[in-house]
């Protein structure tokens, strides 16, 4: 049995349904809310209805769990520090208990307790954790990830959608990134539970190209058929227009915590699929079809067939 934090969540549907289909139970470790739960679609799978803060619901969920992904991590800064710091901790004490066998976790490039973004704080205090705690770990540091439902490249479509002909970009954009398909990071996680060789290692993984954000910027105006003029913007004034924009647009969806990841350089070696994994990345402009709009003629077609 493998037990799943984060599974709602856009990487963690993805990474229950390849799973299932590899063969695996999987349980779904869900946080108590009113929200109703994205479960992934058409995957039979366990769930098991507790928050990371209680440690004796751990202890239940974790009843034979052989295996822990933890891909569960905060969207403000008190859910930072209650899921991915406290929760981590709380999940490896309990895992330890109760005789995992190795617990992978799901870290961001760029992770360090040292660092100035609150999220990559996090993880690198997340990942001290489970270095410190008894239980064998792989702990997979990605770079941003990209596909249908992500929180990059559709934010950025967004931001080209509703912009006045022109579209911020921090310090030039010149920033450089290395998109990662979510499929290619999933497939990575689930070769890892078969590689004894990544046992108590932590890997650095990515795509296999760089791009600044300027350049992503302009493939995605592409994809979409947007023209924009990008105007360079100084970081924290950017920061100061997000939280505007998000007190005064109801379905407004950048985050704050977007800023950081867009906000330095989020790459590793380019061969590092290849030589771990054997893996040949996807290519970023090969895997966009999805930020296309729809025509009124291809809705009204989809809605004649429900």
């Amino acid at each position: 049995m493998i037990l799943l934090t984060g599974g709602t969540g856009f990487i963690g549907r993805a990474l229950a349904r390849q799973l299932v289909e590899a063969g695996y139970e999987v349980r779904i470790l869900l946080h108590p809310s009113p929200k109703n739960p994205r479960l992934p679609k058409g995957v039979p799978v366990e769930v098991s209805v507790v928050s990371l803060t209680d440690k004796r619901g751990l202890q239940a969920a974790l009843r034979g769990v052989d295996q822990v992904y933890h891909l569960a991590s905060g969207e403000s800064s008190n859910t930072l520090f209650e899921t991915d710091i406290e929760g981590t901790r709380n999940l490896v004490q309990a895992a330890g208990e109760a005789g995992v066998q190795r617990i992978f976790y799901l870290s961001h490039l760029g992770a360090d307790r040292a660092s100035a973004f609150p999220v990559l704080k996090a993880k690198g205090i997340a990942e001290e954790h489970i270095r410190n705690g008894n239980v064998p770990y792989t702990i997979l540091r990605s770079s941003i990830v990209f596909g249908p439902g992500d929180h990059f490249t559709e934010a950025l479509a967004y931001i080209s959608r509703i912009a006045p002909g022109i579209v911020l970009l921090p310090n030039h954009g010149e920033v450089r990134l290395q998109p990662i398909f979510v499929e290619d990071l999933v497939a990575s996680l689930l070769w890892a539970l078969e590689n004894p060789d990544l046992e108590n290692e932590t890997r650095e993984i990515g795509g296999s190209e760089y791009f600044t954000l300027r350049q992503i910027m302009e493939i995605i105006n592409n994809v979409t058929g947007k023209k924009r003029l990008f105007i360079s913007i100084a970081t924290p004034y950017l920061r100061l227009i997000n939280v505007i924009l998000q007190a005064s647009l109801e379905k407004f969806s950048i985050s704050s915590f977007f800023l950081d990841y867009i906000a330095t350089d989020r790459t590793c070696e380019t061969d590092s699929l290849p030589r771990i994994f054997g893996l040949m990345p996807a290519r970023f402009t090969y895997q966009l079809n999805y930020l296309r709009q729809k025509s009124w003629r291809e809705r009204l077609r989809e809605r004649r067939k429900k």
